[in-house]
């Protein structure tokens, strides 16, 4: 059993013992913390918290366990019921609530689930509010309401019709061009959230076909969640046969998009907030941010557009904070995160189809040639499995002395950057791994770097 409790949020496998897992008495302590927490900041306005989910087969028992527990902390619920992550965000703001709890473990297998807890804006806590959460957890140091101070539940299941709309309003947003293209569209929702909300999306844009994979939200996921390769072997096998202009495929809480070419080649989720950025410079100038995790591609094409760009510490909260910072116009992260601060300040995927959509029926191209516009790099996706025995303060720290010639930013880790390549390692913030990024202009050299990196990690274990 796992339970990870980190800046992304509360997160692990359903059941076992308390602490051991995500049992019960876990969902009930991390929510009475947080509904705590809320309950003493100082700014509750509505006494309301949303809560979302997808649709992952323990969604349903998690949801009564959360919306009872924050009940019974004397808060009105607003349940949205089978919704996306940035849906979520964006209904915390359309009810004037005081938080939300996203019950989702976005790209995790489906044993996991997860307690993905906003502020009033519809954003991620900061570290310094996690912490306190889980202070107050640990300690638990909350106290429940007695009957005349009980809360209520309400339903609304009309934000992703909202959600849909709002995007479709966005002024790059080009509809009639997405129309006149008379696109064919495969999806891969990977049965859960958008299954439901992506072809809607499609066809409220004037898609003219959507061929729906792996879209019945029942949470009974076709293949491994993550957007990554090589969990997308049934669509790309499918577009290979010519069925379609573009593949797109979401996780299960729909706030990362993978491309797939209409050749049945990878876009690369890298990309998609490449092209998605590229877009919108072309259009509003202005500075981007990814995480010191994401591909060296975007800073380079924000300089092709006389931009500037800058890098934050991995995880959505500090990519939102650096570019609250710097007035970013666009940015994301390198896993087909893409934060486009024109509606919110959270990773969207229907933010980014309707984005990269309008780009490519603007530009005339296939989606492969659309690729070929964009600087070349390869990125190779590695993990090391911690143990007991793996101290990786230690790792870090040999990694930093063995390439102390080269630049070195350890404000997340260690990213060691090259002239031409660059290799990231850091703990995970979702899974107990070690994760090793490596890129460079060839697959051939990102893969060496990354092999180096797992041996010298090897000799420090």
């Amino acid at each position: 059993m796992s339970l990870i409790k980190s800046i992304s949020g509360i997160r692990g496998t359903i059941g076992g013992r308390s602490g051991d897992g995500l049992s019960g008495i876990d969902i009930v302590r991390f929510t009475a913390a947080y509904a705590a927490f809320i309950a003493s900041n100082g700014k509750v306005h509505s006494n309301r918290i949303v809560v979302g989910r997808d649709a992952r087969m323990s969604g349903n028992m998690v949801d009564k366990l959360v919306c009872g527990t924050l009940m019974s902390m004397g808060f009105d619920v607003v349940n949205i019921g089978m919704a996306t992550t940035p849906t979520t965000e964006l209904a915390v703001v359309g009810h004037n609530a005081d938080g939300g709890i996203i019950i989702t473990a976005s790209h995790n297998p489906g044993e996991w689930n997860a307690l993905k807890l906003l502020n009033t804006q519809g954003e991620f806590l900061s570290d310094t509010e996690g912490k306190e959460v889980l202070r107050r957890a640990a300690e638990e140091d909350f106290s429940f309401a007695g009957v005349g101070g009980l809360g209520k539940e309400y339903i609304d299941t009309t934000f992703t019709a909202k959600h849909i709309d709002m995007v479709k309003a966005l002024p790059l947003v080009d509809c009639e061009a997405i129309r006149n293209a008379r696109f064919r569209i495969v999806v891969d929702a990977v049965n859960s959230v958008g299954g439901i909300v992506i072809p809607r999306l499609l066809k409220e844009l004037g898609v003219e076909e959507v061929i729906e994979l792996n879209c019945e939200p029942n949470g009974r996921f076709a293949h491994t969640p993550e957007p990554i390769p090589e969990n997308l072997t049934q669509i790309s096998e499918l577009m290979k046969s010519g069925v379609a202009d573009v593949g797109f495929v979401v996780d299960p809480d729909v706030d990362r998009l993978a491309i797939v070419m209409e050749n049945g080649e990878m876009f690369v989720e890298e990309y998609t907030l490449v092209a998605v950025a590229d877009y919108i410079l072309s259009n509003t100038p202005g500075s981007t941010v990814s995480n010191l995790s994401s591909s060296r591609a975007l800073r380079d094409v924000t300089f092709a557009r006389g931009c500037s760009y800058s890098a934050a510490a991995v995880g959505e909260v500090n990519v939102v904070a650096e570019m609250k910072r710097t007035g970013a116009v666009i940015g994301g992260e390198g896993n087909g995160g893409v934060i486009y601060p024109e509606l919110h300040y959270g990773r969207d995927a229907l933010v980014g189809v309707a984005l990269f959509l309008s780009l490519l029926a603007r530009s005339g191209k296939k989606v492969s040639e659309l690729k070929k516009d964009y600087p070349a790099y390869f990125i190779a996706k590695n993990k090391i499995q911690l143990t007991p025995e793996i101290d990786v303060e230690r790792v870090l720290e040999a990694m930093k002395k063995h390439f102390s010639d080269a630049s070195v930013c350890d404000i997340d880790g260690v990213k060691i950057d090259f002239q031409d390549s660059w290799v990231h390692l850091r703990k995970s913030n979702t899974e107990p791994i070690i994760r090793i990024y490596s890129e460079a202009h060839t697959e051939e050299m990102a893969s060496k770097l990354a092999e180096e990196v797992k041996r010298l990690i090897r000799q420090s274990i």
